[in-house]
């Protein structure tokens, strides 16, 4: 099913420039850390040219093999609808496996630990992004260093204030500032590469691997400061639904790449004729009447990166709830041309409160980078998973053999960041694992709950046709206007409309039994969206399929039907929903599985229908329905 592209969207200039503000904030902003902890943690194992030669080549090396090769060549091939994301590779990856076989279930639990480990590392990316820029401030004069940790909670309380306003009114604004930014780092690092071209032996992969061989106690901790460096990789194929693939690559291949290997060997040039620089190199490039706009800069770089990253977490929530992996919660669209900007008010609230404990807690650039990389690492070995050993081998018709060695290729350089990194987890890395496992279980608890309640009203359930047909034998009282019941499937009694005859015995002179099917799609056409069948006794069957990266409007979907009799007015239609009371059924045992408590609890908090399915209250009409588990 293939989306048409409206003929409205910007030119590739204005979708470069989009892309350079909100895809590349992330990775953009971490040569202000990415080098130092690198060489910091190699200690005084090697000389000073080993330490900073050997840490420039690695990353070198791996913003090549792990940014260019493996997401802007290979990954972003997989793209679901235009659509990118953890979330729309394992919509994607479940596509090309049969549903009852035995790979769904792995599918799904990599997919959902993906997304998951995402959410910690949504957290620590603000921490860390705008802690490191206000960090500035201490080379600048030390004698601001007591005001770092309470500027950078008023930064971050700002940034998730203000984010109910949405991006579409600071958006246009984000591509400039990275367009300076990118070119201040640049030319900051070609005037030092100028006067020490030396470093440019860097580009040699022999000084990184010679490094890790020849000092093997400390390989897995430089590891882990390298791979800051890439932190940000994941974006390019997460926003690329927002800006298509050729802009996102033309970007990174022309721009961003540049001007970051510039900055970085820059710094190297640096380290190399000041070993003390390494304080933080990053704002020791600038001469000193430049520091204090560089801080300003670097702070608004940070806020954009951040921006970006808890986007990404607004998007990753509403495809989950649109999957059924989440319960329904408040979703409030800020922008009347872009469906994808949103803002949901629970996730921010938890997100604040996450980073705020975290600069709290770390109090440092220095001590966050101790838990950053972590979950970043997790959700990159899933999406290795499902891309190479599902996704593209299936696409591009590949062999089982050379799928597996691609697979295995990528899956040993995403591996070794991983064991680098999961030697942070007691200095830190255990916070963000925490938070991802933490919302694993709530998903998984979520779909399975889901999936016990479907059961327990499945065995209720009336088949629909003959209940209709015995109105044609002995037909209730009939009364004016339309009747809008949603069930959830088509073939059989809505709860609320067994409800409705049972203690009022009418039914409307029009009905309307609507479902929602969730689709594999990121956005359904609207050619393909509904589908209506004429039932006995004037009533309408209507089917509406809805993509994981939507939010239904249900007045206005039906608005959009063409009823043969009657056209439909949401402002006069009813709507009558089903409120499920869940109960848990007393066991022999005497104890309910906890799984059952935390669903019903999670149920009790759900956001309701009327609100997700942007219903009147004034035209809903609620029946009780108790279901016991």
């Amino acid at each position: 099913m293939k989306l048409h592209k409206s003929s409205t969207k910007p030119g590739l200039t204005g979708l470069m420039l989009g892309a350079l503000g909100v895809v590349y904030g992330d990775i953009g902003t971490s040569p202000l850390y990415a080098l130092r902890e690198a060489i910091r943690a190699a200690g005084n194992t090697a000389t000073n040219d080993a330490r900073v030669l050997g840490a420039l080549s690695l990353i070198f090396w791996a913003l090549l093999l792990i940014v260019t090769v493996k997401y802007v060549l290979f990954i972003m091939r997989a793209d679901h609808d235009g659509e990118g994301g953890i979330m729309a590779l394992l919509a994607l990856a479940r596509e090309k496996i049969p549903s009852h076989a035995p790979l769904q279930l792995p599918l799904v639990f990599i997919g959902l630990a993906g997304t998951a480990l995402f959410y910690g590392d949504g957290m620590i990316t603000p921490a860390i992004s705008v802690l490191s820029a206000i960090e500035g401030l201490e080379v600048a004069t030390p004698l601001l260093k007591p005001v770092v940790v309470p500027l950078t909670l008023l930064v971050l309380v700002g940034l998730f204030t203000f984010q109910h306003l949405g991006t579409a009114r600071v958006g246009r604004l984000f591509g400039p500032i990275l367009l300076i930014w990118f070119l201040v780092i640049g030319l900051t690092g070609l005037l030092a590469i100028l006067d020490r071209p030396d470093v440019m032996r860097a580009v040699d992969p022999a000084w990184g691997l010679r490094w890790l061989i020849d000092h093997p106690s400390v390989a897995m901790p430089v590891l882990g400061g390298v791979f800051l460096a890439v932190t940000g990789g994941e974006a390019l194929y997460a926003d690329m639904g927002h800006f298509g693939r050729t802009p996102i690559r033309i970007v990174w291949l022309v721009f961003v790449l540049p001007m970051l290997l510039l900055n970085y060997f820059g710094q190297g040039a640096l380290l190399l004729g000041d070993p003390a620089a390494l304080a933080n190199p990053f704002f020791c490039l600038v001469p000193e009447w430049g520091r204090l706009p560089m801080v300003i800069l670097a702070a608004a770089a940070t806020v954009i990166a951040s921006q970006a990253v808890i986007s990404g977490a607004f998007s990753a929530t509403s495809q989950a709830m649109q999957l059924g992996f989440l319960p329904r919660m408040s979703v409030v669209h800020t922008s009347a041309r872009h469906s994808g900007q949103i803002f949901l008010p629970a996730v921010n609230r938890l997100l604040m409160i996450g980073v705020l404990l975290l600069v709290l807690l770390f109090r440092s650039s220095e001590q966050l980078a101790s838990a950053y990389g972590i979950a970043v690492t997790g959700t990159m070995v899933a999406t290795s998973l499902l891309a190479f050993g599902v996704v593209l081998p299936s696409l591009w018709k590949l062999p089982r053999t050379p799928a597996m060695v691609l697979l295995a290729l990528f899956l040993v350089v995403d591996l070794a960041f991983l064991a680098a990194n999961s030697l942070k987890i007691l200095e830190g890395g255990w916070f963000p694992l925490a938070m991802g496992a933490l919302i694993l279980t709530l998903m998984q608890v979520w779909q399975w709950g889901r999936e016990q309640s479907r059961r327990a009203i499945q065995a209720e359930e009336i088949p629909l046709f003959p209940f209709l047909r015995q109105f044609e034998r002995d037909p209730p009282l009939r009364v004016d206007g339309v009747a809008v019941y949603l069930a959830a499937r088509a073939d059989t009694v809505p709860h609320a409309l067994l409800q409705n005859l049972r203690h009022n015995w009418v039914l409307h002179e029009h009905v309307l039994i609507l479902t929602l099917a969730n689709v594999p799609l990121p956005r359904v056409p609207e050619s393909q969206r509904i589908r209506l069948s004429a039932l006995p006794v004037g009533v309408y069957k209507v089917e509406v399929s809805v993509g994981f990266m939507e939010s239904p409007d249900i007045p206005t979907i039906l608005e959009r039907c063409r009823f043969p009799d009657f056209s439909f007015d949401a402002r006069e239609g009813s709507f009558f929903l089903s409120r499920a009371r869940l109960i848990a059924r007393e066991r022999s045992e005497g104890r309910a599985d906890w799984r059952l408590g935390l669903f019903i609890t999670l149920s009790r908090h759900m956001r309701g229908a009327a609100s997700y399915f942007r219903i009147p209250h004034r035209n809903v009409v609620e029946m009780g329905l108790q279901i016991e588990l």
